[in-house]
């Protein structure tokens, strides 16, 4: 196999042998698992070097960071209180979290919250602009190994294909007006937006599509 067919990103998510068959399941697989966390701490590990390299967060960062500077609490800490949130807007909406939700909002901001601690903080340009895009590809590839699992999508996420559902509206647009809202409100509350936030939003979709094709490829089923 090709380079070019390896990074070739995927359309949706794909099928491995470590996939769930059940999102809903209680009691997944050991591999599943295993699989699962170490794609969320991975994903949460890329957010907390983007943030650490100070040019701007991922969106929902933004506001993570903007209620943490008015509540004086901890990124991490604020990460999770979001998670909760949003999961308490998916009643009205009758979304089911599944395991692989709840450690989305548990692991990801616990990866913030310890890895933000020990991670370099440069203060050169162009190595925070490095930053920003090696933090963009660990959360690329943290995405591909949690959605594989197929345990249950992320608080954000259930929420935005909740909305689609009940409104009918395209997806593209909905996740659209999340993000942007979501962003604009963080940043009036003190987080920081800037040209890593800008870097973020134009690549993450790129890299998550063939960070999936990629993880399709190294746990493919055989037919």
């Amino acid at each position: 196999m090709g380079l070019y067919e390896l990074l070739r990103p995927a359309k949706k998510v794909p099928t491995t042998w470590w996939s769930s068959d059940d999102p809903m399941s209680t009691r997944p697989r050991l591999s599943t698992m295993t699989i699962l966390v170490i794609g969320l701490w991975i994903f949460g590990t890329g957010d907390a070097i983007i943030i650490a390299a100070g040019i701007g967060n991922a969106p929902w960062t933004v506001l993570a960071e903007g209620i943490a500077v008015n509540i004086d609490w901890s990124i991490g800490q604020t990460t999770f209180l979001v998670s909760v949130l949003v999961l308490l807007l998916w009643i009205p909406l009758k979304e089911k979290p599944g395991v692989g939700t709840i450690l989305n909002a548990i692991l990801i901001a616990a990866a913030i919250e310890y890895m933000g601690g020990v991670l370099p903080t440069p203060e050169k340009f162009e190595y925070q602009i490095l930053q920003v895009i090696i933090g963009s590809i660990f959360v690329g590839i943290g995405s591909g190994m949690y959605l594989t699992a197929n345990l249950g999508p992320g608080p954000r996420d259930g929420w935005m294909t909740g909305l689609q559902r009940v409104s009918g509206i395209p997806i593209g647009r909905v996740r659209g007006s999340i993000e942007i809202g979501v962003l604009i409100l963080g940043w009036l509350m003190g987080g920081t937006f800037g040209v890593g936030t800008i870097i973020f939003a134009i690549t993450i979709g790129p890299i998550v599509a063939s960070c999936l094709n990629i993880t399709g490829q190294v746990g493919k089923v055989e037919s």
